[in-house]
């Protein structure tokens, strides 16, 4: 099965050094700024300066917007630490409806810089990790399609990233993987921006972390999460036993 699996071009392997030289100054890049501002991105410092970044948000939206989409990308493109507290934050400052927009195309892009570089940049290391999960993921596409990526996406206990580079060595198409995990991604998104955007300050969220999120509502919507696959795998399954009940009672005796 492996050897099905979509490899490059020669002349994107002709590229490859290149493209590897630009990713390592991109890194070294990230590195250095987070080590430069690493402590201005914890919740603590931005509840210290919650009112400026509210009045600097205001003054400046669009360049708010760009910069937490950047980022977003960035943090869960690369599997950088970060990305629950940054969907709270940033449904915090931008409000439900707009970070549910925001948060769910940077999510679906940053995973798909993911799935691109697994697939063309990081291929052999990541055969050589995840080599033996990697049939199972295969024939599961293969007996399920699509729908084996959107019940992935759906179960917040599979790790987020790990799908990103695995789906990347499989026949996939890039499209299909986007628009898949655009779909599949959005209950989780909702259910985290919802938490983010109840809180009234960073301050209060800082203080008492995942603890002052819980409310009733926040539970019911996680139990809603866990139940929502079961419920689509049930229906899909249904449904496919009719449309071949349905095909079956069309052709009839011969």
């Amino acid at each position: 099965m492996v050897d099905d699996l979509p490899a490059a071009s020669p002349r994107l392997r002709r590229r490859f050094p290149a493209r590897a030289a630009v990713l390592l100054l991109m890194l070294i890049l990230i590195g250095v700024a987070y080590g430069t501002f690493r402590d201005r991105l914890t919740l603590a410092y931005l509840a210290e300066h919650e009112t400026t970044l509210r009045e600097w948000m205001a003054a400046h939206p669009l360049t708010a917007y760009c910069l937490a989409f950047a980022m977003y990308v960035l943090v869960t493109g690369l599997h950088l630490p970060g990305a629950t507290a940054l969907t709270l934050a940033t449904a915090w400052l931008f409000g439900f409806w707009r970070a549910v927009v925001l948060v769910s195309f940077a999510s679906t892009t940053g995973a798909t810089v993911a799935f691109l570089l697994s697939r063309y940049l990081f291929r052999d290391a990541i055969l050589r990790k995840f080599g033996p999960q990697l049939g199972r993921f295969q024939e599961a596409l293969e007996r399920e399609g699509a729908f084996y990526l959107f019940t992935l996406r759906l179960i917040p206990a599979v790790p987020f990233f790990m799908i990103n580079v695995v789906m990347g060595l499989t026949p996939l198409k890039t499209r299909t993987f986007w628009w898949v995990s655009q779909v599949g991604m959005l209950p989780g998104t909702m259910v985290y921006v919802a938490a983010g955007a109840a809180v009234p300050s960073l301050k209060q969220l800082a203080e008492e972390g995942g603890a002052g999120l819980i409310s009733p509502p926040l539970i019911a919507a996680l139990v809603f999460l866990g139940l929502f696959p079961l419920a689509v795998k049930r229906g899909v399954a249904w449904w496919r036993r009719r449309q071949g009940n349905a095909a079956g009672s069309a052709a009839g005796p011969p």
